[in-house]
């Protein structure tokens, strides 16, 4: 079992399998290049097997596998099966934008796969794009139905921003009502990669806007990341608020990057190089490395001036 030094059990990786991504969203990395991950800076899917044995030997029940785009790095299917076959019953989600999905979705939950969240963060093809900077919206939309009906848990991701799809809080949750699937709004994280023009709206904006159209009740809080409300039909939905102190004090998460750095905080400057042991096949190296993260794991993220120097990409926010 791993507890950090604020009494925390942490039970939860997120696995960035690539930095890459195939959308240039604009609160996440407009302005990025495309390009491509040297491959000899990532570790192989195998190598980042050995350190999840590692992970899930140690107390680990919850793995994402997340981006950039996890669907742009060839044989994730294959990944999948390598981690389930070795722990059936590890929760395993994917969290990515949806692009790849048609004619995927049931490989993947063939594979192994019982989660996924895909982002969608408008329905009108118009915003769709503009948020995205790329024509993707049927593709999404395509994607999520696909999964529902592959079988897969779905939940949707939302991130809305003052003046561009904040006029579509309502059908955004109306949409996703339809499908029975939760859908959680998350405020805009201000991280340096993002246009600096853009601004989020916070939570409780959201709620309001909700409320004209629907009465809810705030559930339990969980080790979730998000804080849900059940609606009058018995509707759940969530909302995730990266400023409020409730994300960091039921935190449970750490995070490994594809190119071999172990993360405690998503909102903290410090990281730590797995890389070298896990190529060595220093198995007991990476273990004391993993514990050593626990234990220096931040009670509360570390935001200057209310921005992250972390560029999210690479972790999978």
């Amino acid at each position: 079992m791993l507890i950090d030094s604020f009494d925390r059990k942490i039970d939860y990786l997120r696995v960035s399998v690539t930095s890459r991504c195939n959308f240039r969203c604009l609160y996440c990395m407009p302005n990025t290049p495309f390009s491509w991950e040297p491959k000899e800076n990532l570790l192989s899917y195998e190598e980042m097997f050995e350190f999840i044995k590692v992970a899930i030997d140690n107390g680990i029940k919850k793995i994402r596998l997340t981006g950039g785009e996890p669907l742009l790095r060839k044989d994730l299917d294959k990944f999948i099966n390598m981690i389930i076959n070795y722990a059936p019953d590890i929760d395993l989600a994917l969290t990515t934008n949806g692009y790849f999905l048609k004619g995927s979705a049931k490989i993947l939950k063939d594979a192994g796969l019982k989660r996924i969240n895909i982002s969608l963060d408008s329905l009108n093809k118009e915003t769709y794009k503009k948020i995205a900077q790329k024509d993707v919206m049927n593709n999404v939309l395509d994607g999520i139905i696909e999964s529902i009906n592959a079988g897969l848990k779905v939940k949707l991701n939302s991130v809305i921003l003052k003046g561009i799809n904040d006029n579509e809080i309502i059908d955004l949750y109306e949409y996703s009502k339809k499908l029975n699937v939760p859908i959680r709004f998350i405020e805009y994280m201000e991280n340096h990669t993002a246009d600096n023009e853009i601004k989020g709206i916070s939570s409780q904006e959201i709620l309001n806007t909700l409320k004209n159209c629907h009465s809810f009740v705030k559930l339990k809080r969980d080790n979730s990341p998000a804080t849900y409300y059940q609606d009058e039909d018995g509707y759940i939905f969530g909302l995730i608020m990266p400023h409020d102190d409730e994300f960091c004090k039921n935190c449970n998460r750490i995070r490994l990057t594809a190119e071999g750095f172990l993360i405690p905080c998503l909102f903290f400057n410090e990281s730590y190089q797995i890389r070298d042991s896990i190529k060595k096949g220093d198995i007991q190296g990476a273990t004391e490395i993993l514990k050593k993260v626990i234990i220096e794991k931040p009670e509360k993220n570390d935001w200057k001036n209310e921005v992250s120097d972390r560029a999210f990409y690479e972790t999978g926010g």
